[in-house]
């Protein structure tokens, strides 16, 4: 058994090349060997979002407050709202972030495949996010 104590893990701001606006990383669990999995809290103020990219295993989004914004590649922005559940598909190219006038968190989980859990690609535009 493992406990990560609440505060152990310090907050961390996300990346300039992952995110555009004010994003806060909380990494939640790395999965030791042999699992793969890893979770992280992130938490977007109004405006901020991901880059495109794409998840090897896929992705689960589980929002936990606000209204937030995701987008596959070729489909439309679709709102997410706080208790909403969001699937990415293995290797689907996507998005997701804060709504414009409102903050969004979410915890994400992952999986690694060879090593690797993502692959950022271009930011997203503001054509691209206001849809």
């Amino acid at each position: 058994m493992k406990i990560t104590r609440s505060g152990q893990v310090p907050s961390r701001r996300g990346p300039e090349d992952w995110f555009t606006g004010a994003v806060r990383l909380d990494p939640l669990f790395d999965g030791d060997a042999p699992s793969r999995a890893s979770g992280v809290h992130v938490t977007f103020e109004p405006g901020a979002r991901t880059a495109w990219h794409t998840h090897p295993a896929g992705q689960t989004l589980i929002v936990t407050f606000g209204r937030g914004l995701v987008q596959r590649a070729g489909g439309p922005v679709e709102e997410i709202r706080a208790g909403d559940v969001v699937w990415f598909e293995p290797d689907e190219k996507h998005w997701h972030g804060a709504a414009p006038d409102t903050a969004m968190s979410h915890i994400a989980i992952h999986e690694s495949v060879d090593g690797s859990a993502v692959t950022w690609m271009e930011k997203v535009t503001e054509a691209e996010y206001g849809g």
